[in-house]
């Protein structure tokens, strides 16, 4: 009986990457040159929105990353400000010596590489001032400057996620495409979820547990992530990500 389930999900894990290409869900053979990476005109104007604003966005990775999972950044506007600032985790830039990090005033919503972006978190207004001040001392903080693996991580994901884990009030439930969320601080077995509203165990990103009130019940297996979300009733597949309510 278990080895036939085994064989069950490896065949589910190995029609997943081929949906998402048929689908049109995920692009390959994109030019990163050429991709679009324009507005997705999501994000609020600053010249028309005085309040503070925090945003966190996830879009598809560029061409074959995208079958597994996003990528994740932070955009922040203090009140009045004329711009956002982009913070995020970008591989590229540690191969040639700089660190991973990289904060800029930027298009908030931009595709990534001509995928388009979700908002999957947001503050305004009083919530948003004093969380941007966090985010400000957990960007500075962050352990893995110097270091970049797109598996198991840490990565982009890996970033947010402990942006998330310092402030709290974002309460931040990374979707389970987000491959190197799981990834701990420093060796660390046992701590909060991103969202701070539950706690997980992880192995260096490759296996682990989740349970928590706002990302439900999570199962890590090589960094592909199963899930069950009680609050807004849906499964959590890798490749694929959510199924069910919004």
């Amino acid at each position: 009986m278990l080895s036939r389930v085994l064989i069950g999900l490896g065949l589910a894990l190995a029609v997943l990457p081929v949906v998402m290409i048929l689908s049109g869900a995920v692009s390959l053979g994109r030019d990163y040159r050429i991709a679009n990476r324009d507005s997705a005109g999501i994000a609020p104007d600053p010249a028309e929105t005085p309040e503070a604003v925090v945003q966190v966005y996830a879009a598809r990775a560029l061409n074959w990353r995208g079958i597994f999972g996003v990528h994740t950044w932070i955009a922040t506007k203090p009140e009045n400000a004329p711009h956002f600032t982009v913070h995020q985790v970008i591989g590229w830039r540690v191969f040639r010596d700089l660190p991973a990090v990289f904060s800029e005033t930027a298009i908030p919503d931009r595709n990534w590489f001509g995928n388009r972006p979700e908002i999957i978190a947001e503050l305004r207004g009083k919530e948003a001032t004093e969380a941007i001040a966090k985010i400000a001392e957990a960007v500075e903080t962050y352990p893995y400057v110097d270091e970049y693996r797109l598996w198991p991580g840490p990565n982009s994901n890996t970033f947010t996620a402990y942006v998330a884990r310092k402030v709290p009030e974002l309460k931040l439930d990374l979707p389970v495409t987000a491959i190197g969320k799981d990834y701990p601080v420093n060796g660390t077995l046992f701590e909060r979820t991103p969202s701070g509203t539950g706690y997980q165990i992880s192995l260096y990103g490759v296996l682990g547990i989740l349970l928590s009130r706002q990302e439900g019940l999570e199962l890590n297996l090589i960094g592909l992530s199963f899930g069950i979300d009680f609050a807004r009733p849906a499964l959590k597949l890798p490749f694929i990500g959510r199924l069910g309510f919004g």
